[in-house]
């Protein structure tokens, strides 16, 4: 009877640790962050001051759960609407790719929570695209434009950086203005290469003006030289190599016969 007693406690004992174990892993003490992610611990839905890094953690039951949070690099487009110092309306979109801070996730879990595209990069670039295209005319947006990317750069790095969000590349994309100051640009520049192209038809014709004159002056050059070389001499050796030996058969009175010089 004792045997069986001892027997029925030891199974008793063993049905209770099975069920324990199946009752502790239905509470899933163990977390898996997968790879480009980070963990934050909340202790009753507090945030905690400790970051899970990659890997496989333990977790106490009830007690704390965790969020996993991408750390990876993502990007993020805002379309946004500013006017130039000149008051020109200007539409952009704003592509930043950005990553988070990977030890200061929890902190910006607390302080914005997980809607933080939405809720602090929009805003962000918006406000800083106003603030850096009100110093500049809109001309001077497009001629200084990578003056401006850099501006606006910079000011988006210190507005995001105390939310320990970090960018890692910034565009302005579809830069825009005004239907009516988009024609005024292209009739400019219609204008300036009409202007353009007759000031070179002109240095074109001037050019061939002078060519012709050039050539004309060579030519009377050549012509003065070759009769200052012309002699009475050369004459009579011309046409002496071109004399058949013949004298003529008549000859008409006051005559003389060619090539004879009785002096």
């Amino acid at each position: 009877m004792s045997v069986i007693n001892q027997n029925s406690s030891l199974l008793w004992k063993i049905g209770l640790g099975i069920i324990a174990f199946f009752i502790l892993l239905s509470l899933n003490p163990c977390v898996v962050i997968p790879a480009g992610h980070r963990g934050v611990v909340l202790n009753f839905g507090a945030v905690s001051d400790k970051v899970l890094s990659e890997g496989i953690h333990f977790r106490m039951p009830i007690v704390q759960s965790i969020e996993e949070i991408d750390v990876r690099v993502k990007k993020n487009e805002t379309k946004c609407e500013a006017a130039s110092k000149d008051l020109q309306t200007i539409s952009s979109i704003v592509a930043v790719n950005y990553h988070l801070r990977e030890d200061k996730v929890n902190e910006l879990y607390k302080n914005v929570g997980l809607n933080y595209e939405s809720t602090i990069i929009d805003p962000a670039v918006q406000e800083v695209m106003k603030g850096v295209t009100a110093k500049y005319s809109a001309t001077e947006l497009i001629t200084m434009r990578e003056q401006v990317s850099i501006s606006v750069k910079e000011n988006l790095e210190n507005r995001l950086s105390k939310y320990f969000i970090l960018i890692d590349d910034f565009s302005i994309k579809d830069f825009q203005f005004s239907t009516t100051f988009t024609k005024v640009i292209e009739e400019k520049q219609e204008a300036e290469q009409r202007a353009l192209k007759a000031e070179r038809d002109l240095q074109r014709i001037k050019l061939e003006a002078e060519q012709k004159i050039a050539t004309a002056r060579a030519e009377a050059e050549t012509l003065r030289l070759k009769n200052a070389s012309v002699s009475p001499l050369m004459i009579q050796l011309n046409a002496i190599e071109k004399w058949d030996g013949k004298l003529p058969q008549y000859m008409l009175s006051g005559n003389t016969i060619p090539f004879l010089n009785i002096k």
